[in-house]
């Protein structure tokens, strides 16, 4: 069997050539595919710096300048896994209740076929039907969740769907397990002093970001990985996880936050779970002049098409 190959810098200019993730071949559908690079450019859901709508273009703007080959792992996901970009879900920019509709939708077409999504954002908001979805499939999943930000509130102006709301709704919804949801990175400030400690009282894991200060990341996902086991389990990336000087590029940046050294401890950390899905979300390219933050983005999520199942390592 051939399997996809990102089109090389050396057959045509990075500069040149498809403007798709990592210049993949795209796919219609998801058939024959073991994984799949999948666009929500959404920006409804966010509550401070828009922006995130172009998050997937630029992200795969800037993965033009990745190679096939994870030399620091040795793993070979193009030797190992069929992969294609299958483009972005339509959205409705004006209505943010039928946009999570039209991403439910889109993934439960996707997985009519026994492919991992790797999602491009787009704010957080996209992760909660992207999980109603996985769920429907797969059963409630256990989450590894990297974030400034809980994510827990119960509603943001009155609205139940926000970027503000995804894992409330994930949790009330049955999506995950409580005990084995771990999030990672949480900082900043907050309304009360008990921000984090809903997540807390419904059993989630809350590493904040102080306690990953100056600290290798990998004992903690060796701890994380151990208490998972086989359980079929999600990635969600929130950007802004980052620090600022790493990630500007992003709608509520929060100072004190995780290195880059440390992100890629995070997903390398990832590997060998039974990981059904994944997502790097809250890109805003207008905040990111440099093309950092895309840049960043873009590599996360090679890292997590290298740690999936089946993926071969040299």
């Amino acid at each position: 069997m051939s399997f996809n190959q990102p089109l090389g810098g050396n057959e045509m200019p990075r500069f040149g050539g498809p403007a798709t993730m990592m210049r993949l071949p795209t796919a219609a559908t998801a058939e024959g595919l073991n994984a799949c690079f999948i666009g929500v450019p959404l920006d409804g859901g966010t509550s401070y710096r828009a922006g995130t709508r172009f998050g997937p273009r630029q992200i795969r703007a800037e993965s033009c300048l990745l190679r096939p080959f994870n030399v620091a792992t040795g793993a070979a996901p193009f030797e190992s896994l069929q992969v294609a970009d299958v483009g972005d879900v339509a959205i409705n920019t004006f209505n943010l209740p039928d946009t999570a509709r039209r991403i439910r939708e889109a993934y439960q077409e996707l997985l009519r076929h026994p492919v991992i999504p790797l999602s491009l954002g787009g704010d957080h908001s996209m992760t909660y039907p992207i999980l109603q979805a996985i769920a429907e499939k797969h059963g409630p999943v256990a989450l590894v969740h990297v974030d400034a930000h809980a994510d827990i509130g119960d509603a943001m102006f009155g609205e139940r769907i926000a970027h503000g709301t995804t894992f409330r709704r994930c949790y009330e919804d049955n999506l995950i397990v409580p005990e084995l949801t771990f999030q990672i990175g949480l900082r900043g400030t907050g309304y009360s002093l008990d921000d984090f400690n809903w997540s807390r009282g419904k059993g989630f894991t809350v590493v904040p970001a102080d306690e990953c200060w100056d600290k290798k990341l990998s004992p903690l996902m060796e701890e994380i990985r151990s208490k998972i086991g086989d359980r079929k389990a999600y990635i969600s990336y929130d950007i802004d996880s980052l620090d600022p000087a790493y990630a500007p590029g992003t709608g509520t940046p929060e100072i004190g936050g995780l290195t880059t050294a440390q992100a890629l401890q995070i997903i390398r950390g990832c590997q060998g779970l039974n990981i059904v899905g994944a997502d790097l979300v809250e890109v805003s390219p207008p905040y990111d002049q440099s093309g950092n933050t895309a840049l960043t983005a873009a590599n996360l999520l090679f890292e997590m098409l290298c740690v999936l199942p089946g993926v071969k390592y040299a």
